[in-house]
C-alpha cells in the first residue's frame, strides 16, 4: 500500500518540506510505495522578503516570483487549487471544486494572512511592502515623496518578518537623507519597546536615537484618520503623518479553525516535535504555527528538516525522534547599505553582530541564492 505525504501550502515551508521528502525516500517513491503531493493555491511560489527591495526600487516584483514547477522535484505531485475543508479523522482534503484528496501524513503550512480592515482607515490610508502591489505603490510614493512626516506603524502582533519594522525604518531614513529630502521618520509599535526581543530593541533604540528617529512605544492602533492624517492609539495618543507605512495586523487561516485545529487560525503545534495537538498524523510548521518563534523563512526551513526526518522515520516503521530546537537566523538591514544578523533557539539569547557591508552583501546573495534553498539543496 503507498503511504501518501500531503504538504498544504508553497510557501518556504511546504516547499522545503516536500524537496526534502522527495530526497530521503527517494527509494520508496520510486518503488511507488510513498507519494508525495505539494497543494497551493496557485502554482507560483512566492519569496517575499524581495518586497522590501521592491519598495526602494533595488528588485522587480517578478524576481520574488517563480512556477513551483521549476522548484519542486519531478516526483512531487502538485495539486494546485483551494482546499475548503481539512477532515483530520477522515484523513482528507476537500476543494472548491468538490475535489477531494486523501492523506496517510499531513503537514500544514498555510502561512498568515494580512487583515488590514481590522483597523478602521488602515487599508485606505497606509501603505505596505507585504504584497507584490503594495510594494510597487510605496515605491512610487516613496518616488513623489518631496517633505513631511514618515510614520512606519506596526499593526499588531504577530507579524510576518520581525525584522522588517526596524529594518523599513532605518533604509528609509537612510534614503530620504541620501536625496536630501526634509523629512521626519517616526515609529510606532503595539509593544511595550521598539521590539520584542530586548537585545533587539536595545540595538534599534541607538540606532533610532543617533538618526533622530521618533519611536512611540506600547502604541495599539485604533484608527486612522485619513482626513486629518492622523494615527490614533487606543489609549488617546496621536501620531500625524504625512506618508503613512504600516505592518498590517496578521491573522490564520479559517481552515484551520474549522478543522478544529487550533484557535483564530494558528495550529496548536508541540514545540519541538511541530506535531499537531489536536490531530493525529498531523504536523505543522512556519506561519501557521501558535509556537513563539518569529515568523520568519529560516524558522520554517529549520521545520521543514525536523518533520522530513520524523515523516522518514514514520514511513519506515521507526519512532520519530528528530525535534526542532528553535533555531532562528535572521538578518537586519541596517540602512541601505549595511546589515546584521540574529540567531537564536530555545536554550540560547539572541545576540546581534556589528553591522557591516559585507552582512549586507551576504543577505543580498542569500536573496540571489534563496531558490537553491526552496529546492531543498541548502
Amino acid at each position: 500500500m503507498t503511504t501518501r505525504l500531503a504538504v498544504l501550502g508553497g510557501g518556504t515551508g511546504g516547499t522545503v518540506l516536500a524537496n526534502k521528502l522527495a530526497a530521503k525516500l527517494d527509494t520508496e517513491i520510486d518503488a511507488g510505495d510513498v507519494e508525495v503531493t505539494l497543494i497551493n493555491e496557485t502554482a507560483t511560489h512566492v519569496y517575499k522578503p524581495v518586497w522590501l527591495y521592491v519598495a526602494f526600487g533595488r528588485a522587480d516584483p517578478s524576481e520574488a516570483r517563480r512556477p513551483l514547477d521549476d522548484l519542486l522535484d519531478r516526483r512531487i505531485r502538485l495539486r494546485t487549487g483551494r482546499v475548503t475543508d481539512v477532515d483530520p479523522s477522515a484523513k482528507r482534503l476537500r476543494f472548491d471544486d468538490g475535489d477531494t484528496l486523501g492523506y496517510d501524513y499531513l503537514t500544514v503550512a498555510t502561512g498568515a494572512r494580512l487583515v488590514p480592515d481590522r483597523i478602521p482607515g488602515l487599508a485606505e490610508g497606509a501603505h505596505d511592502f507585504y504584497s507584490a502591489d503594495g510594494a510597487e505603490r510605496l515605491r512610487d510614493a516613496l518616488a513623489d515623496f518631496d517633505g513631511g512626516r514618515v510614520v512606519l506603524s506596526v499593526g499588531g502582533m504577530p507579524h510576518m518578518c520581525p525584522a522588517a519594522p526596524v529594518e523599513f525604518t532605518l533604509m528609509v531614513e537612510d534614503w530620504l537623507r541620501d536625496r536630501g529630502v526634509d523629512a521626519t521618520v517616526s515609529y510606532t509599535a503595539p509593544t511595550e519597546r521598539t521590539h520584542k526581543l530586548p537585545s533587539v530593541a536595545d540595538w534599534t533604540d541607538e540606532r533610532f536615537e543617533a538618526r533622530g528617529v521618533e519611536s512611540h512605544t506600547e502604541f495599539a492602533v485604533d484608527h486612522v484618520d485619513t482626513d486629518d492624517r492622523t494615527l490614533h492609539a487606543e489609549d488617546g495618543r496621536t501620531v500625524d503623518y504625512d506618508l503613512l507605512v504600516s505592518i498590517p495586523p496578521h491573522a490564520g487561516v479559517d481552515l484551520v479553525t474549522d478543522a478544529g485545529l487550533g484557535d483564530d487560525g494558528w495550529v496548536e503545534t508541540d514545540p519541538r516535535t511541530l506535531a499537531a495537538v489536536h490531530a493525529e498524523d498531523v504536523y505543522a510548521i512556519g506561519d501557521t504555527t501558535d509556537i513563539e518563534r518569529p515568523m520568519a523563512g529560516s524558522v520554517a526551513h529549520y521545520q521543514a528538516g525536523t518533520v522530513a526526518d520524523r515523516l522518514a522515520a514514520s514511513v519506515r516503521g521507526h519512532t520519530p525522534t528528530a525535534t526542532y530546537d528553535g533555531k532562528v537566523l535572521c538578518f537586519l538591514e541596517a540602512g541601505l547599505d549595511e546589515a546584521t544578523f540574529v540567531s537564536f533557539d530555545y536554550d540560547s539569547m539572541p545576540v546581534l553582530r556589528e553591522e557591516s557591508r559585507l552582512v549586507h552583501w551576504a543577505k543580498g546573495a542569500y536573496n540571489e541564492a534563496y531558490w537553491l534553498t526552496a529546492r531543498g539543496l541548502i
